[in-house]
């Protein structure tokens, strides 16, 4: 204890003292824990953001594809967020007074199996790309990390558009498989709409699109 002063001397000789009477495994315990307390702390300071967008309940329902493997695996995404401090913002897309799906209407609101959190963070924007509202594009600037975990809808636009413009930006983009969907259109259904842009667009160019396993291990400690 030799030239160790103050609070840390006091740290150590109380960590010393509980030591010796400890077993092996208790030990072990006890180091695991102090351990995960300091990541957890550093987990605060942030690693990355997940970014829910454009979830509504206007446009959440079973015409999208693979609507509840959708729905569950964007739950995990979100969940496992939470348990390891990773940052989750939440996006909605308006279209204007007068179309019902604006501040106000029903549709606009986001879907009930997603809601988010007490103190969880809400922008609003107008255009496609979530970068459009400059309170969070100025938020996401701020941050010492630039990785953003990407979910939400819908595949051929929002989460296209702002999945470009996060790339542009310089940030690294991560796509979990099964977490973004879409409608069928007049060109293609939307099975072959989210494999045109997950397994051939956005892959090796704009983003790396990862299995959910290997997104959630991306969070965990």
């Amino acid at each position: 204890m030799t030239g160790i002063k103050g609070k840390n001397s006091m740290y150590l000789y109380r960590t010393g003292t509980m030591m010796g009477r400890m077993d092996q495994t208790d030990i072990y315990k006890l180091i695991y824990g102090q351990m995960k307390q300091l990541t957890n702390g550093w987990r605060g300071l942030k690693t990355m953001i997940v970014l829910v967008i454009d979830i509504q309940k206007g446009i959440t329902d079973d015409r999208l594809y693979n609507y509840e493997t959708f729905l569950e695996s964007t739950k995990r995404v979100i969940d496992t967020a939470r348990k390891n401090n990773v940052e989750v913002i939440y996006v909605q897309h308006d279209d204007g007074p007068g179309t019902g799906f604006s501040v106000g209407d029903v549709d606009f609101e986001i879907a009930d199996q997603v809601a988010p959190k007490e103190g969880e963070k809400i922008y609003t924007k107008e255009i496609n790309s979530c970068f459009g509202n400059k309170e969070l594009a100025g938020y996401l600037d701020e941050q010492a990390d630039k990785t953003l975990m990407i979910v939400g809808l819908q595949t051929n636009f929002c989460i296209d558009a702002s999945v470009k413009s996060a790339f542009e930006r310089g940030y690294k983009v991560i796509i979990p498989e099964g977490t973004n969907s879409t409608f069928d259109n007049d060109y293609m259904d939307g099975e072959t709409t989210y494999k045109y842009y997950n397994e051939m667009i956005w892959p090796k160019r704009f983003a790396d699109c990862v299995s959910l396993d290997e997104a959630l291990g991306m969070m965990e400690i």
